[in-house]
């Protein structure tokens, strides 16, 4: 039972990415960003949980990387599109934002670094447009730069 707790943290962030989506194709985009920074917290905990319990596994690892990309990666995106409606750049950034995404989580799974992030991670990318569309200034330019920003080759130091 207890190996199961991550995996818990892990669905849980899935489930706020699922109705992050479910809310946003309703209109209600701050109750979408809202479940987008508790899949933050989510997220953050399966980890720790992991690590502090000696559970990491590469399956654990595999989950939570099709977790976030839902959660920080399409549902973002949708925020992204359905709030400035229909346009080439909105079209560009959903389909960008949750490619890069994936390429960063694919990149960072097969190559994992060690103290530092290379690129930004999908987690904050998802968090800004989250808390961006709190204010309406979620709009596509930001979202197709963190895209790029997430495939960057940046070393950014892990705290």
């Amino acid at each position: 039972m207890i190996r199961s707790i991550p995996h818990l943290f892990t669905l849980g962030n899935l489930v706020c990415g699922v109705f992050a989506i479910t809310f946003t194709m309703n209109n209600l985009y701050v109750s979408a960003a809202v479940l987008i920074l508790f899949a933050v917290i989510c997220d953050y905990f399966d980890g720790k949980i992991a690590r502090r319990l000696k559970l990491n596994s590469e399956f654990g690892v595999e989950l939570d990387s099709l977790a976030d990309l839902v959660s920080f990666g399409v549902a973002p995106a949708l925020i992204i599109h359905t709030q400035n409606g229909p346009g080439i750049l909105t079209t560009l950034a959903l389909i960008l934002f949750p490619v890069c995404g994936a390429l960063r989580l694919a990149r960072f799974n097969t190559k994992p670094t060690h103290g530092y992030f290379e690129g930004i991670p999908i987690t904050f990318a998802g968090t800004v447009i989250a808390a961006l569309s709190f204010i309406n200034f979620a709009y596509p330019i930001v979202a197709i730069c963190l895209s790029v920003l997430m495939i960057s080759r940046f070393r950014i130091p892990k705290f």
